[in-house]
């Protein structure tokens, strides 16, 4: 059998998933019409925005995770989305949020290993109109997207 693995981790992580209508009808004891018409409802509102996969990401070589605190420069202050936008386009970014505070905005990133963290900050992260960073290097994850990772 061909292994597709990590192809398919990509898929999933980006939106290729469904959700389980048999067994969330089990779950809410409702019909799965009933189910189902209420999932397209919100989708249709934008109260879904995409289904994905929960991964324990040092199975999938994405061990390495980082908190990333950024500080822009004043010509960039104004515009904070300009740079949120270029950085959201890189994969092993997986959140980019404009905050308030000391600092402007916050990333969570995701690589194998420091070397290619350390990589992604010179190549990436220390661009254009980004005065300062600081990293926070998260040591174990406990919930990930409302699911808890360990018991």
């Amino acid at each position: 059998m061909k292994d597709i693995r990590n192809k398919l981790i990509e898929l999933l992580k980006t939106g290729y998933c469904t959700p389980q209508i048999a067994q969330l009808a089990r779950k809410l004891n409702q019909p799965s019409t009933t189910l189902h018409y209420n999932i397209k409802r919100l989708e249709k509102e934008g109260a879904i925005k995409s289904y994905g996969a929960v991964f324990d990401y040092k199975k999938i070589g994405h061990g390495f995770c980082t908190f990333v605190l950024i500080s822009l420069s004043p010509d960039e202050y104004g515009n904070p989305e300009r740079i949120a936008s270029e950085l959201s386009k890189h994969p092993q970014i997986e959140s980019v949020d404009i905050c308030t505070g000391d600092w402007e905005i916050v990333l969570k990133v995701r690589v194998k290993d420091q070397e290619d963290y350390y990589d992604l900050i010179k190549n990436v992260i220390s661009g254009k109109g980004i005065v300062k960073i600081k990293s926070l290097t998260s040591l174990k994850q406990i919930k990930s997207e409302f699911v808890e990772l360990e018991k």
